[in-house]
């Protein structure tokens, strides 16, 4: 992933939900240009932290019902809504929801909060490629595991 922008996942039950946390940074890449003289955290940027953090939780889902080599693939994105943008020093809260998994393909409802307050949802849409380059797979599985280092992400 050229963007990592789940910096800890707090919370993942396979089938049901998952919880994460973005810190939005200065020195993140993406708010070099957007915008130098009121940096904001591009509402692209965070659909795609939501989008992280819903993937996992298929592939984490996947795997606990034995198919381990399952990739989820963001399709579609419904009723997206921005109420607030994210600037340096906020720290977002990431939920992510299952509403439909059918093994092939999965909905997730997600939400991001800052302070309490409502930032972004969406519905997301995913696929599961079940035949993805040995190597994409083992890089997806690289990053679930550094964001269960630690007791930041348990799948209980």
């Amino acid at each position: 992933m050229r963007f990592v922008l789940v910096d800890v996942v707090e919370e993942l039950v396979p089938g049901q939900r998952a919880r994460g946390i973005k810190c939005v940074s200065l020195s993140d890449d993406v708010l070099r240009d957007h915008f130098t003289w009121a940096p904001i955290l591009p509402g692209t940027m965070l659909i795609e932290s939501l989008a992280q953090l819903g993937g996992a939780l298929i592939e984490e889902t996947a795997i606990a019902d034995g198919r381990a080599n399952d990739l989820a693939v963001l399709v579609g994105i419904d009723r997206a809504r921005f109420r607030r943008g994210a600037k340096p020093g906020d720290r977002i809260e990431l939920e992510a929801t299952v509403t439909s998994n059918k093994q092939i393909a999965a909905t997730i409802t997600a939400r991001a909060t800052i302070h309490g307050e409502l930032a972004a949802e969406a519905e997301l849409m995913f696929v599961v490629n079940r035949e993805a380059a040995p190597e994409l797979v083992a890089e997806r599985a690289r990053w679930r595991a550094l964001w269960r280092r630690g007791n930041a992400y348990r799948g209980d």
